[in-house]
């Protein structure tokens, strides 16, 4: 059966460029109508009863589910808040933010009353209380996160697991064979937020595959965990030339001073690489070479795929956005 993407595909287009045609949201130019026109008489696709029904019925609203943790790190959450809210607005959407710890209830108000047009959900956990609320509900909903068990459900997520590994690596061709981790705190692990347990599970398997001598250390946010974390890698890691940082700005800020501090100099004494970070490295002190944890592209799918279920294309997908590497000069080959 043809997709609402078989469509974008054959016409030349994107996917919301084919629901503003079919749903007459916007105006499109006569040329692109006829070639989303033959593509769909091609194909024979038609748009799902489901579809039809909310397309004379829409609110033009959207819910964004964004529990605030005690562990959750504002700056962060707010970018992709923000670019959802930006995506959704320049598909002529509003959005409604659910920021409650406890989630379940607020989105089944949401869609209960009837107020949205359907659901993007931040901050995933491997276990997360509103996977099983969303298989439920017969709305439109998209996960910019990815839980343990992904059936049924459509997600966007940068794919950490590579980004792990493309740190190591990157590393590793330089020289580097003993390689330190600084992660989360261990709340975020224990809640079982799954975007730090993915990148760290991946880096210990890179690291063990590629024969690597590694450590992951999760200190709190303050200078005294983040020091107590280094002479911790320095201890165990003897021969140590590298860290990999998946850790909030604060940490990188507390680090590079602490190096400072010992006369120990980036990269000339120790490479170090900032992993699926969303702030700029380059304010850094020094600059840090990144694995940028792409909001904006992130946010904006989880809008894109949640409007296209909309338009009719409603099977599950789980979409992995491949990590970039942007070097710096934090990085370099290890001298002997």
């Amino acid at each position: 059966m043809a997709t609402i993407h078989d469509v974008a595909r054959v016409a030349g287009v994107s996917i919301s460029t084919v629901s503003y045609a079919l749903s007459g949201k916007r105006t499109i130019g006569a040329a692109t109508r006829d070639r989303i026109d033959a593509a769909v008489a091609e194909l024979g696709y038609r748009p799902n009863a489901g579809a039809r029904m909310l397309a004379g019925t829409r609110t033009n609203i959207l819910a964004l589910s964004a529990p605030l943790h005690a562990d959750t790190y504002a700056p962060a959450h707010m970018t992709f808040v923000l670019a959802i809210a930006e995506a959704a607005r320049d598909f002529d959407y509003d959005t409604v933010l659910l920021v409650q710890d406890e989630a379940v209830n607020g989105l089944r108000r949401m869609v209960s009353s009837k107020l949205v047009d359907g659901i993007v959900a931040l901050d995933i956990d491997h276990d997360d209380a509103r996977v099983p609320l969303l298989r439920e509900l017969d709305i439109p909903a998209t996960l910019v996160g990815i839980p343990g068990d992904t059936s049924g459900l459509t997600c966007v997520d940068l794919d950490f697991e590579a980004a792990a590994r493309l740190s190591l690596e990157r590393l590793v061709a330089l020289g580097h064979r003993s390689v330190g981790l600084i992660g989360h705190p261990d709340e975020l692990y224990e809640r079982g937020s799954n975007f730090p347990i993915r990148f760290r599970d991946s880096f210990e398997a890179e690291a063990t595959a590629l024969g690597v001598d590694s450590l992951v250390v999760t200190p709190d946010q303050e200078p005294a965990a983040v020091r107590a974390a280094f002479e911790r890698l320095r201890s165990e890691l003897p021969g140590l030339s590298a860290i990999v940082l998946n850790c909030n700005e604060p940490v990188h800020t507390m680090l590079l001073e602490l190096l400072r501090e010992k006369g120990l100099g980036v990269p000339s004494d120790l490479s170090i690489v900032s992993a699926c970070s969303s702030f700029p490295t380059d304010q850094l002190d020094p600059p840090l070479d990144v694995i940028p944890l792409p909001a904006q592209i992130t946010g904006r799918r989880g809008v894109e795929l949640t409007l296209s279920q909309l338009a009719g294309y409603t099977t599950p997908v789980v979409e992995l956005v491949a990590p970039s590497y942007v070097g710096k000069g934090s990085t370099a080959p290890v001298t002997t």
